[in-house]
């Protein structure tokens, strides 16, 4: 609720503070009192435009203050945790104009923009008249307040759309995947097929470069391999020189002792040595003359190795595990068709979820729209507009129009005399009239809005007697679930607030001042007195003003 209202230095204000109580608070007073300047005010909070000829003459800035007292689950406090703006309870609200036109915002003395403030002033505030109107005026609220009235949720519509959404966005990334991997799987075919004619083994090159450099040489290896022989072996060799050595020694070790023992081990440890290398020798030999590899074959291997390998930038070593990697990649992308086809079936299934879910919501919202019809139409006669027409409209979207909360465009839309069409709350017409029909509205939706205060400026405008009652009757029920100022001239309104207050205007100091008396019982049957007799109060107009306020229908002051 609005706790508080601080006022400086706007028009003819200097210095006001007001107090605010739940219920229904009238505030009356002649006209050109200055009780729109207190409405002035408070839409300069609510983030409406600042303007410098709100400044009190002599003043170099205007400034008010908005206290609301909320419970934590207000959606204010939502919105400030957005901004990372931390607020328990109370929301104070100030904002100031200088001079020059500019303002400032703060909430709880932060600072803040004028476009957040009217992100707040939507949850917090409805003004209905002459006033900019909120609320109901913005065709986003209606679809809320509908579903609100008929106790509709439309989570299931909400999960079903969120899960046929991201069933379309995994259909639409695989096919885009399957546009793009077109090329992409010409070249892995490609690519693999090179690959499998090549047949890479790992640790290949390093074989094939030792074979090169072999046979780069094989003419010098061979000749060496000859001329070790040559040495080792035949009449004058190693092998025999040693065999001659060990005997020689063998014929006349007896004589020696164990002198030649190291000897002779050594001659047959060496003898032992040189029948090996003569066998590495000719095994090698062997090789050469069984050797069916050219140079220029081993080359091609080599240089078509190395040059697959570059092309796809990794060590010939790895050409064979490349081959792997690529195939695996292909057996996917061939696997693109089954992916895609399964994406949109599921696609499908949860679209006819969505629907299913979507249509009956639109089902209900029709129900639930005559309901609210009929229940307006029913507000409208005793508030004089008995020729006046309310519909809900509801028109079925185009698909790329549905969304989460469901496939329905829902605006209220009102006829104000016989023959006319339709058309939407804010294209009727303005002044009284329009307050009362937003106060019908409000009375039904009363328990589907949020908003905690409703203001209704000049809601009585040109009506009186029955009528007038009726708007008070309508005014006082709104007051028990919501709190309700109402700017009036109406005795028989006045007569049901829970709260008078007079606005007065007057000299002080010098210059015209307004300012605003709270009202009790006595001032109050003084006041709604003046308000039937005019000028002069009588007698009889103090006994109408006590049986208007004493009448059990009539609010009771707090």
């Amino acid at each position: 609720m609005l706790a508080g209202l601080s006022i400086r230095d706007i028009v003819l204000i200097e210095r006001l503070s007001l107090t605010f109580s739940p219920g229904l608070t009238v505030l009356t007073g002649e006209t050109g009192a200055g009780k729109s300047i207190l409405l002035d005010a408070l839409a300069l909070a609510m983030g409406e435009r600042a303007d410098s000829g709100l400044i009190r003459h002599g003043a170099s800035q205007a400034s008010v203050t908005a206290e609301f007292d909320l419970p934590e689950s207000h959606p204010a406090f939502a919105i400030l945790a957005e901004q990372d703006m931390d607020a328990e309870g109370q929301l104070v609200i100030r904002r100031t104009v200088g001079t020059d036109g500019r303002s400032r915002g703060f909430v709880n003395d932060q600072p803040v923009s004028a476009g957040l403030l009217r992100r707040l002033a939507e949850t917090l505030i409805e003004i209905h008249g002459q006033f900019e109107t909120h609320g109901l005026f913005d065709q986003n609220t209606h679809r809320l307040l509908l579903d609100a009235y008929g106790g509709l949720s439309g989570d299931e519509v909400a999960r079903a759309w969120h899960d046929w959404s991201a069933a379309e966005a995994e259909l639409k990334r695989l096919v885009a995947e399957a546009d793009s991997a077109a090329a992409e799987e010409e070249y892995l075919k490609e690519a693999i097929g090179e690959l499998e004619q090549l047949k890479p083994k790992p640790g290949e090159e390093a074989i094939l470069a030792e074979l090169r450099q072999r046979l780069q040489h094989r003419e010098k290896l061979i000749d060496a391999l000859t001329t070790a022989q040559r040495e080792l072996a035949g009449d004058r060799g190693a092998e025999l020189s040693l065999s001659q050595a060990r005997r020689a020694l063998e014929r006349v070790s007896d004589a020696a002792g164990e002198l030649f023992e190291p000897i002779i081990a050594a001659l047959d440890r060496a003898q032992i040595e040189i029948a090996e290398g003569v066998g590495a020798v000719e095994s090698a030999a062997a090789q050469f003359e069984n050797e069916d590899q050219d140079l220029g074959t081993v080359d091609d291997r080599l240089f078509e190795l190395r040059r697959i390998a570059r092309r796809h930038s990794v060590p010939v070593d790895e050409l064979a595990e490349l081959r792997d990697r690529l195939s695996e990649r292909l057996a996917g992308l061939e696997d693109r068709d089954s992916r895609v086809t399964a994406a949109v079936r599921a696609a499908s299934e949860r679209r006819a979820v969505y629907m299913t879910a979507a249509e009956a919501l639109s089902a209900a919202r029709r129900r639930t729209a005559e309901k609210l019809d009929a229940a307006v139409m029913r507000e409208l006669k005793p508030l004089k507009l008995e020729r006046a027409k309310f519909e809900t409209g509801i028109a079925a979207l185009e698909e790329g129009g549905w969304g989460e909360t469901g496939m329905d465009r829902i605006a209220f839309a009102v006829a104000t005399n016989p023959g006319q069409p339709p058309g939407p709350l804010n294209k009727i017409a303005s002044g009284g009239e329009l307050a009362r029909f937003m106060l019908a509205l409000k009375v039904v939706l009363a328990r589907a809005s949020a908003v905690p205060v409703l203001v209704f400026d000049e809601v009585d405008s040109g009506i009186g007697g029955a009528t007038a009652d009726a708007v008070g009757e309508r005014l006082a029920r709104l007051a028990e679930s919501q709190q309700v100022l109402v700017v009036t001239h109406s005795p028989q309104v006045a007569a049901r607030g829970n709260h008078h207050w007079q606005v007065r205007k007057g000299m002080k100091a010098g210059a015209m001042s307004t300012e605003v008396v709270t009202l009790d019982r006595t001032g109050r049957g003084e006041e709604i007195a003046r308000m039937l007799s005019g000028a002069e109060v009588t007698a009889e107009a103090r006994a109408a003003a006590a049986k208007l306020i004493d009448r059990p229908a009539a609010g009771s002051l707090l």
